[in-house]
């Protein structure tokens, strides 16, 4: 069958590697992510990854205690290396061949990211597992994954959260909370839905990208949503329908 989108980047919060650790890596939980992608590669998909790092560590937490937010980041950019050097070992185990490209030098680990390498090896059929975030403090993981599904020219960019779409509110704290089947980028800088930072919505819009927020917990989601079904919120420049939304008991 044909896939809904030809080539995606898939973002991954670091968080979601904890598994119900309080901290760091989950092997289970990566092999699972590493099969949804190779799941997404038999149907012909190209991927693109960038994972966060907040598993390990996050940035903001050195500034909010008085330290240095430029050093803080760096550090961060360091989590997310090592969890794209794990997804990539998972993913290697099965038989999908990926390759990490750094937006921080480090050649002895990975190799350099540059918009010409990462097309190189989208068109030899890898995955490839951006990390280092954008390489500039002040930047989130979120930003970089919609900066890179830009340059890599993704039909869509891949949100895996903690729950299956776009709520009103937090639907772990307000059972109230509505969720919407389809959103624009308009709106959800309007009415501050916390999907993705501003910069990374911002960049979407400009280059047309729609956002595909889905449960990154769901095992098999992201094919299903590939395959034209799955629970998800497509957020794109289309005006939002106006019909449909559901509570979270729905």
């Amino acid at each position: 069958m044909n896939p809904r989108y030809r080539r995606v980047v898939l973002k991954a919060s670091g968080e979601a590697l904890m598994g119900k650790q309080g901290f760091g890596i989950d092997v289970a939980v990566v092999d699972r992510l590493a099969a949804d992608i190779a799941d997404a590669r038999s149907l012909g998909v190209e991927v693109g990854v960038v994972i966060g790092g907040g598993n390990i560590f996050r940035g903001v937490a050195v500034a909010s205690k008085g330290g240095d937010r430029v050093t803080g980041d760096h550090m961060g950019m360091l989590a997310t290396v090592i969890n794209s050097l794990a997804l990539r070992t998972s993913l290697v185990k099965i038989g999908v061949d990926a390759v990490v490209l750094s937006a921080i030098a480090m050649p002895e680990l990975c190799e350099s990211f540059s918009q010409r390498k990462a097309m190189s090896y989208i068109n030899q059929g890898k995955v490839v597992i951006f990390a280092g975030g954008t390489g500039n403090p002040f930047f989130t993981t979120d930003s970089a994954a919609a900066l890179r599904a830009a340059e890599i020219g993704a039909d869509a960019l891949f949100k895996g959260t903690q729950v299956d779409g776009v709520y009103s509110a937090d639907p772990h704290k307000d059972r109230n909370a509505v969720r919407y089947e389809h959103v624009n980028h308009e709106q959800v800088l309007r009415e501050g839905l916390a999907i993705m930072d501003t910069a990374a919505i911002a960049l979407a819009r400009e280059n047309n990208i729609p956002i595909i927020v889905f449960s990154i917990h769901e095992e098999r989601g992201f094919g299903a949503i590939l395959r034209g079904g799955g629970r998800c919120t497509v957020v794109s420049n289309s005006p939002a329908p106006s019909s449909k939304k559901e509570t979270r008991d729905a």
